[in-house]
């Protein structure tokens, strides 16, 4: 059966935020007098999220949930759901509640207007310290001119997209997914609402430097080349310091002046050395991409599903 909206969220070691996630969730869609659902997928978490999950999808049958067999990571499990879903739209949004399903009726009026992607945009980040907001305003720029596309600043995976978005995101073939750079590359007709994002009412973040890195990564390999002409350009510019370097030996030369040429020696060295090992480095990230690609495992495994119907396969 087709629905209005289908709310998506991953949980992982979320059994202290789901419970207000529910609550407030549903509240605001009985609000919006629509048909709905609420998927939830258990990215493999250590605590009693599943037990949440399952409380509450007993109660509820348009909670449904979705575990799966192992942690795959924020990305699969958003695939995941969006091979499941049944509504004409979807929203997702982090079971944290730092993105405030408050916003929800919003989102889904600009997709009535005739908008299929909807963005949500943060324009205040609470309970952040300032190294993390300027890690952050690094790590969305890098992402920007890594991947030569132009996701929308201080946005995140809270969006709204149509059901044939949804439809191109999962048709594209490639295993490596990371959905803030897939839709902006569809180049589907978009649109923005903000909000101040509140701090993290219970438990805590799951995302440290390395997940990020790999998210960032994911952002940037695949969908641009630029990387790969990183070592040209390094080095073009030691070949120019070099050549800089000599010309000014040889005027020394000229003018009888003495210059310890033997003290370059060491630091052209490691200069050397240091490209080697960027080139082999950048070589080696995309190759792991392409081993990613060729090996075509699912990527995910799902364990068992709950209020839906027919079983699905896995991604």
């Amino acid at each position: 059966m087709k629905l209005d909206l289908s709310i998506i969220t991953s949980a992982y070691n979320e059994e202290e935020s789901l419970p207000s996630f529910f609550d407030r969730v549903t509240a605001v869609a009985d609000k919006m007098d629509i048909a709905y659902e609420i998927i939830v997928v258990n990215d493999g978490s250590k605590d009693g999220t599943e037990k949440v999950i399952r409380e509450h999808a007993e109660k509820d049958k348009r909670i449904k949930g979705v575990f799966l067999s192992r942690n795959f990571g924020q990305q699969a499990a958003y695939l995941c759901a969006m091979k499941l879903l049944k509504g004409n739209c979807a929203v997702f949004l982090d079971a944290d509640l730092q993105d405030p399903p408050e916003l929800i009726p919003e989102m889904y009026a600009k997709h009535e207007e005739g908008y299929d992607v909807v963005h949500a945009i943060r324009t205040r980040r609470e309970g952040e310290t300032i190294g993390k907001k300027l890690s952050a305003a690094v790590y969305m720029w890098l992402l920007r001119k890594g991947s030569g596309l132009n996701i929308p600043e201080n946005s995140s995976e809270f969006k709204l997209y149509d059901k044939k978005v949804i439809d191109a995101i999962v048709a594209m073939p490639e295993t490596t997914r990371f959905l803030r750079a897939q839709v902006t590359w569809l180049g589907f007709r978009e649109t923005s609402v903000y909000f101040d994002r509140p701090a993290r009412e219970k438990g805590k973040t799951t995302y440290n430097f390395k997940k990020l890195a790999k998210i960032a990564m994911n952002g940037i390999v695949p969908y641009d080349k630029k990387p790969l002409m990183l070592p040209l350009k390094i080095g073009a510019f030691i070949g120019a310091c070099s050549l800089a370097a000599f010309v000014t030996f040889i005027v020394l030369a000229a003018l009888s002046i003495d210059f310890p040429f033997a003290a370059w020696i060491f630091p052209t060295v490691g200069a050397g050395v240091s490209l080697i090992l960027i080139s082999q480095g950048i070589t080696g990230i995309y190759l792991g991409y392409a081993y990613d690609e060729i090996k075509r495992r699912p990527v995910y495994v799902v364990r068992e599903k709950i209020n839906f119907g027919e079983d699905e396969e896995n991604g």
